[in-house]
């Protein structure tokens, strides 16, 4: 009934390519499509025509008429074809049992060419070739790169996490509400992209970064539950992972604690992951403090597949002659060291040394090089320079009990600022990981390692500016214990206080990260006062804020998870680029479109600006 209604109200085609099984033998069908392959057997041409849903072959025989052989022999890859033709089984010598469809053909009995193709394509599309194209030809024909298979099966996975995450959070009660594109620069940690005003002459709108205090006023507009697929918009430094305009799954709620926000998002994750991948999840997912990341993996978003934590050594080196370790705990910093099992045998010296990829890692996270210690038989130590020969035999002892290390273990030493040494053990550990392969890329629950990491602090020192600045955003509502019920106590105890912020990590990548909000309007001027804004200012730029928190602001929390991010580990893919439509480079360019353009001078000047851009050598 329903292919006989498709018919009639004139559509192109009643089935499509992939969905033909050995149930429809014997069916009549007019398939539309692009041809994969054409290959010329004896006689006999077969076509494998391709569309969204996969791929099915059409055998055309000259005994079913001249003209529609001729047709046949004319076609060339990725024409555009309608096929009317009927359904039969293939000959059991020619079964294909890689593709779904490989039981069957369709035996054409008409071929009409819906459009040709006129040009040479820049490279295949056919999901019979593996050939790898260069990233900048893909993205500059992005819309031929797009039939791949791939692209086809990261964009469909991408679908079906926005409904799967649609349809949960509105069994949950959440309703979608969009929240305006063209709002004002605020600061949120990341430069704004202006769009300057025609009719408001030496104005600018800005386009949101997130629609953060947005959905926060709609907490206070007592909608309680809301959720948005929300394009937002940074202009960022470049980064290999990281896209000018991108996407949220942005959720809000109120008159819910920490607890509880963590706890519905992990269901929404374990719904996900249930629905696109088909794995259990196990729950509650593990937390940690922002403390203990830091102190134990060195950065906030740590990947626990595997071990190589990171061991303070400073009661150790502080009183020993090795004054490389020595000053840099005097003067403030720290040593910290990871222990690689069997490292003698699969680390060399060469590869720590200078010119070494392991020294390279630590040069570019910051460190001068690394230190190191292998571990010899009857727990002998051996290295190069003085760490042995400024140790005694129970500091070898005690830093072998710190540091777990067995006979036949390397252990590799960082010393110095304590962000710059965290920094380049991180980095180190991640870099050996992928080296020696400690990562288990089997496909299971075992697989995907969430973890929370709660309790960040509000604020961190830009040296830069000589102020503090919000790690999150300055929203983000402080741990009541930390800062005390007097509002007297607000300014002396903030700089130093946690907040109840929370990020969901996933195999060292973060997907997720909210917190709860401000709910009091004084306790977020007192914020707003704590990173450097003055009270006109900040009346400026949150005045509309601030009123409306004093008008019964409730409770409130959320969390904004990654799109891109979450789909492209969902998909296996190495770069979020792979799960976008149409993404930009890099450079934060468009390679199909060529944007960003020169526009012309009359559209400057309606918009009341010119440009002050000169090009330099």
């Amino acid at each position: 009934m329903g292919n006989s209604l498709l018919m009639m109200i004139g559509f192109m085609r009643n089935k499509t390519c992939g969905e033909l099984r050995a149930s429809a033998i014997g069916a009549n069908v007019q398939l539309c499509g692009w041809v994969d392959r054409r290959r010329d057997h004896g006689g006999v041409i077969f076509i494998d025509l391709r569309d969204r849903s996969g791929t099915i072959q059409i055998t055309v025989d000259p005994d079913q008429g001249k003209d529609l052989f001729s047709t046949a022999e004319s076609l060339k890859i990725e024409y555009v074809l309608q096929i009317n033709g009927l359904v039969k089984e293939r000959p059991q010598d020619a079964i294909n049992t890689k593709i779904p469809t490989g039981q069957i053909e369709v035996l054409a009995e008409k071929i009409k060419i819906l459009n040709a193709v006129t040009t040479t394509l820049p490279f295949s599309v056919s999901i019979h070739d593996e050939e790898n194209v260069k990233e900048e030809i893909r993205l500059k024909h992005r819309y031929l790169d797009l039939r791949r298979e791939r692209m086809n099966r990261n964009l469909n996975l991408r679908h079906n996490t926005i409904k799967t995450a649609r349809s949960f959070l509105e069994k949950e009660g959440f309703i979608e509400v969009e929240t305006p594109v063209l709002t004002r620069s605020t600061p949120e940690g990341a430069r704004d992209y202006l769009v300057p005003s025609r009719v408001c002459g030496g104005e600018f709108f800005a386009l949101p970064q997130s629609p953060q205090i947005f959905k926060q006023l709609l907490m206070v507009g007592g909608i309680e539950r809301y959720y948005q697929v929300a394009r937002c918009f940074r202009d960022e430094d470049l980064r290999a992972d990281r896209q000018p305009e991108f996407t949220q799954l942005d959720i809000e709620m109120s008159f819910m604690e920490e607890k509880d926000i963590i706890e519905l998002n992990e269901k929404l994750i374990v719904n996900i992951w249930k629905e696109i991948k088909g794995i259990d999840l196990p729950t509650p997912f593990p937390k940690i403090t922002w403390q203990e990341a830091m102190d134990r993996f060195g950065t906030d978003r740590p990947d626990t597949r595997y071990g190589m934590e990171l061991v303070e050594t400073n009661d150790l080196f502080s009183k020993t002659g090795f004054k490389v370790f020595s000053n840099a705990i005097s003067s403030g910093g720290c040593v910290k060291c990871i222990t690689i099992v069997n490292g003698n045998k699969l680390i060399s010296n060469v590869r720590i040394k200078p010119g070494g990829d392991i020294f390279s890692e630590a040069q570019k996270a910051g460190a001068g090089g690394l230190a190191f210690i292998r571990v010899r038989d009857n727990e002998e130590v051996d290295t190069i320079g003085a760490i042995k020969d400024n140790l005694t035999t129970s500091q070898i002892k005690e830093l072998l009990l710190k540091t777990n290390a067995k006979p036949g273990d390397l252990i590799l030493f960082g010393a110095g600022p304590k962000n710059i040494v965290n920094r380049t053990l991180d980095r180190v550990r991640q870099f050996i990981a992928q080296d020696l392969n400690l990562i288990s890329t089997k496909e299971s629950k075992t697989q995907w390692d969430f973890l929370w990491v709660t309790d960040f602090p509000m604020f961190e020192f830009n040296s830069d500016e000589n102020r503090l600045e919000a790690i999150h955003h300055p929203f983000c509502a402080p741990k009541p214990e930390d800062i005390g019920e007097s509002e007297n106590s607000w300014a002396k105890n903030l700089p130093h206080s946690n907040a109840q912020a929370y990020d969901l990590v996933l195999n060292g990548l973060e997907i997720g990260g909210g917190s709860l909000r401000i709910h009091n309007p004084k306790l977020q001027k007192t914020v707003f006062e704590t990173i450097g804004l003055s009270k006109k200012e900040a009346e400026e730029q949150f005045g509309f804020l601030t009123d409306a928190l004093s008008m019964g602001a409730p409770p409130h929390g959320g969390i904004a998870f990654g799109l891109d991010r979450l789909v492209m580990l969902l998909s296996g893919e190495d770069s979020i680029r792979d799960t976008i439509a149409f993404p930009k480079t890099q450079q934060a360019r468009c390679s199909m479109a060529q944007a960003p353009s020169n526009v012309e001078e009359k559209q400057l000047e309606e918009l009341h600006i010119a440009s002050t851009w000169t090009e330099t050598d």
